[in-house]
């Protein structure tokens, strides 16, 4: 997962505060001590850090707190509080509508991964029903209407762009105008970035805002650089009406929160941070779902948008049956590793299980995430349906996890090494409030029972399982709530 290593530095602080036999001033000036350091070591500016650390100080004052108060708990939410608190500006970016004109321009330096990043946005918005285009107005870089061109074939993607003319405002005009009389919603035009911060990138990113009249301007930002993301942003902002940050090169790199950080100092809101190198390694950014994760905690409503997106329908209603029950078991657990390969990068789906930490696939290793996954399935294959389907800590006794080891071939370290990892995510699935949440059982079965009795062809037309969700949702949100 990305920032991984700080993720788990700050989970770990949490833990040894909360394993503390009496939580004092010390024990939250240690806790406190060793995650300012996990900030700092990914990257996060010192003003930032000595910021959170004062704000946490001001908010936990342990001898304010009546007896018997839960001080832990306070320091936790404290904690999560302030992370959220230093990724989010405030205030929401430019949302496109299906159905009439958007233009987005994107701004940044060379080398930042701009043009891939234009091709992402328009495969993301295609993928939610928009109809996108895209405009290579970068006339500085020799070989950028070509790499565009590549990238929008392969995504099956409109583009537009010229071999010849050098002027990029005459090409961003021509382009958004001849995607505006073909109707397309999205129009994404791609400028020219340069190797450093000058006037002359500034001024061609003016005349062609002025020219095309963007509804949004997205900057795009290497995420690799750390704290020298903050006077880019800062630059940017001041030159270009910069909507939205979308930050790349973000697949697990260390200085990833000096990025993340600056451009939220900036009061850019980030809506996107590109997680690889492919088209599809491209990631909603929203602040307390990526907090979530970061501290092993999940992202269970992204884990479910990934399921509506890429899973076929006949399999989506039954592994959300399964996500809306309330008791996380072995059978779950392996049904999820089943089904992660088929619907997005695995790294990335695995930090989404509430429970896992972000150590469970370590950086740039998902091959040896993938044999890890494979063991744990091999010894689950061993084991008895009331063993994959039970819920009795006890019933694991020591007979059963020699008969597994033996079964799959593994040695009894490692049975008992995948069980505490599984009791430990089933701990944390238990306090998810959605899991409990009747209403949302009832519109499972309620899209259950309408699902089969329409014919195929008309839940293909409503959009699948995914719009037969929304639809009923829409339908009957107000009289389930009498």
């Amino acid at each position: 997962m990305v920032l991984a290593e700080l993720g788990g530095s700050i989970a770990r602080a949490l833990a040894r505060m909360s394993n503390a036999t009496v939580v004092d001033e010390k024990v939250l000036a240690d806790c406190l001590n060793e995650i300012c350091r996990a900030l700092l070591q990914a990257d996060v500016r010192f003003d930032t850090v000595r910021d959170v650390k004062a704000n946490i100080n001001r908010i936990v004052n342990l001898d304010a707190l009546a007896a018997g108060t839960n001080k832990r708990r306070i320091i936790q939410q404290a904690v999560v509080d302030e992370l959220r608190r230093m990724l989010d500006p405030g205030k929401p970016s430019f949302t496109p509508s299906k159905g009439k004109p958007n233009v987005v321009m994107f701004v940044g330096l060379q080398g930042s991964g701009k043009t891939t990043t234009c091709t992402k946005y328009a495969d993301y918005h295609r993928r939610k029903g928009f109809n996108p285009a895209l405009v290579c107005a970068d006339t500085f870089r020799a070989g950028a209407f070509d790499q565009l061109k590549q990238n929008a074939t392969k995504a099956k993607i409109p583009f537009y762009g010229s071999y010849t003319e050098s002027d990029p405002v005459k090409i961003a005009v021509e382009g958004v105008d001849m995607f505006m009389k073909e109707k397309y919603d999205l129009i994404i035009v791609d400028t020219s970035g340069r190797h450093k911060q000058e006037a002359a990138l500034f001024e061609e990113m003016r005349q062609v805002s002025e020219a095309t009249k963007p509804d949004l301007v997205i900057f795009v930002m290497d995420g690799s650089i750390g704290q020298a993301a903050f006077d880019q942003a800062q630059a940017f902002k001041q030159s270009a009406s910069v909507g939205a940050v979308i930050v790349t090169k973000m697949d697990g790199h260390a200085k990833g929160g000096g990025a993340l950080s600056a451009v939220a100092a900036t009061k850019s809101p980030v809506i996107f941070i590109g997680t690889g190198e492919h088209i599809p390694d491209f990631e909603v950014f929203e602040v307390n779902p990526f907090v979530s994760r970061l501290l092993g905690m999940g992202d269970l409503s992204g884990l479910v948008n990934k399921i509506q997106e890429f899973m076929p329908d006949n399999q989506q209603m039954q592994i959300m049956d399964k996500l809306g029950e309330g008791t996380f078991t072995l059978r779950l657990l392996y049904e999820m590793f089943q089904n992660l390969q088929r619907i997005g990068p695995l790294g990335q789906l695995v930090s989404m299980i509430p429970g896992f930490s972000g150590q469970f696939i370590e950086k740039g290793n998902e091959k040896e995430g993938q044999a890890k996954i494979k063991r744990y399935m091999t010894m689950m294959d061993s084991m008895t349906d009331a063993e994959l389907d039970g819920t009795d800590p006890k019933l694991m006794n020591q007979s059963r996890i020699n008969r597994i080891a033996r079964g799959s071939g593994r040695r009894v370290e490692e049975v008992v090494h995948m069980l505490d990892e599984y009791k430990r995510i089933a701990k944390v699935w238990k306090k998810l409030p959605v899991l409990n949440n009747n209403r949302r059982s009832d519109m499972n079965r309620d899209i259950r029972r309408i699902s089969d009795a329409i014919p195929p062809n008309m839940l293909t037309q409503l959009g699948g399982i995914a719009g037969l969700q929304n639809m009923i949702k829409q339908m009957g949100g107000r009289d389930r709530s009498r």
